[in-house]
């Protein structure tokens, strides 16, 4: 599990393979994360948006941005978490997914970073 705290938001990640299939006569691979929000901070806080940056052992980098998690902007209260399950498709079976979570504090509404540290995906088979 990859963790890191930004500004006493705690991010947790865990990544699976979910194996591989054709599509458009191309050969992905899939894999799944879960990535847990801590608020361990005093304050308030709510998710509004996210940043990936995608890449695989090819050099191709995909650039994702989007409203909320999973079609939700969660608020947390200090000590509660949220978790979520999503998902990518690489062309290669190793890779890496990093980004960030732009979030807002109820208490200042000051808008704030939380960065997501960068984290491997790789299919079991595939040498490291």
């Amino acid at each position: 599990m990859i963790q890191q705290i930004t500004k006493g938001i705690k991010i947790s990640v865990r990544t699976r393979f979910e194996g591989s299939f054709y599509k458009s006569y191309r050969l992905h691979f899939g894999f799944g994360y879960e990535i847990t929000i801590e608020n361990q901070s005093k304050d308030s806080v709510q998710l509004n948006s996210r940043h990936w940056r995608i890449m695989d052992a090819l050099n191709h980098i995909e650039i994702v941005d989007g409203e909320g998690v999973i079609g939700k902007k969660p608020v947390l209260q200090p000590g509660e978490s949220h978790t979520y399950s999503s998902g990518c498709l690489l062309t290669s079976p190793i890779g890496a997914m990093r980004g960030f979570f732009n979030m807002v504090n109820f208490t200042t509404t000051k808008k704030f970073r939380v960065n997501v540290p960068s984290f491997k995906l790789s299919a079991p088979f595939a040498l490291n």
